[in-house]
């Protein structure tokens, strides 16, 4: 039996808005997986959010199984905070910030609210860049798929 499963993710973009990318690795079990995709014109933080929703809807299919702990690394503290503190100010709030101007990926943050409702998860930032292996790999993956990306692009 899975004990735990542990997410890594990275999002980033060529210019801000620009071609972006975003990447997870899902470690549980003895298995690793990665995915990684593009986007031709978007945000950093977009990504960044986007490579979370992408791996937290991969969960919900074989072989994990819903119940099992899951560790989240990310290295943007806009999605850690935002997820374990921002959004609830934003729920009661009608989705405005403390501005009363609208959250800025709103989309996002629902879906992403969503998706982690009934989770155990615990939110872990870590510094990016600073050689922590996973968050490295899922770089290298953002990297990659950016360059893919632009390659296809006409």
């Amino acid at each position: 039996m899975i004990e735990e499963i542990e997410i890594w993710t990275d999002g980033g973009c060529l210019g801000n808005p620009g071609p972006g990318g975003w990447a997870f690795v899902v470690r549980s079990g003895g298995r690793v997986e990665e995915l990684s995709g593009f986007e031709a014109n978007t945000t950093n933080n977009r990504m960044e959010l986007t490579a979370v929703r992408k791996a937290l809807q991969r969960l919900s299919a074989p072989p994990y199984s819903k119940g099992v702990p899951i560790v989240l690394h990310t290295d943007s503290q806009y999605v850690q905070k935002g997820i374990t503190q921002w959004i609830h100010t934003w729920a009661r709030n009608g989705w405005k910030t403390s501005a009363k101007k609208p959250v800025k990926n709103s989309d996002l943050w629902l879906a992403l609210w969503d998706l982690s409702r009934g989770l155990l998860i615990q939110w872990v930032w870590v510094m990016g860049h600073s050689g922590i292996e996973m968050n490295e790999r899922c770089d290298a993956l953002v990297q990659e798929a950016i360059a893919r990306g632009l390659k296809r692009a006409p």
